[in-house]
């Protein structure tokens, strides 16, 4: 199980405020906050790490659970609300499994940010 992850930016003020947009939707905030390191979470516990330095190449896919379908579709139109680029319309890749419900949005390092669901539609 992983901890926690960063990613570099060119901009860690620029990218705070995109990812506070676009996490809300998955019930994640600032839980510490250095200035030049930001670590953002759900439930008080940063595992996502925002630090400067400007982004790798190739650039990192990262993915996060959601807890219904309804909260990938908050996601991404709360991604590009905030300036990021459509990188997967919400909705079902039967290609990794049946119920496997994303959409995909990239930052603004171009790093590709995906929400995810795995359970069925709520009935």
């Amino acid at each position: 199980m992983i901890d926690h992850l960063t990613l570099h930016v060119r901009d860690v003020a620029h990218s705070k405020a995109f990812y506070l947009a676009a996490l809300a939707p998955l019930g994640y905030a600032v839980c510490m906050d250095f200035g030049e390191y930001v670590g953002l979470g759900a439930g008080g516990k940063p595992d996502l790490w925002l630090a400067p330095g400007g982004p790798l190449r190739p650039e990192t896919h990262i993915a996060f659970a959601a807890r219904d379908r309804a909260a990938v579709d908050a996601f991404h139109a709360a991604a590009l609300a905030a300036g990021g680029e459509d990188n997967g319309q919400p909705g079902l890749r039967p290609q990794y499994h049946p119920g496997y419900y994303g959409a995909f949005a990239l930052d603004p390092d171009g790093h590709n940010v995906e929400a995810v669901c795995h359970r069925p539609p709520e009935a």
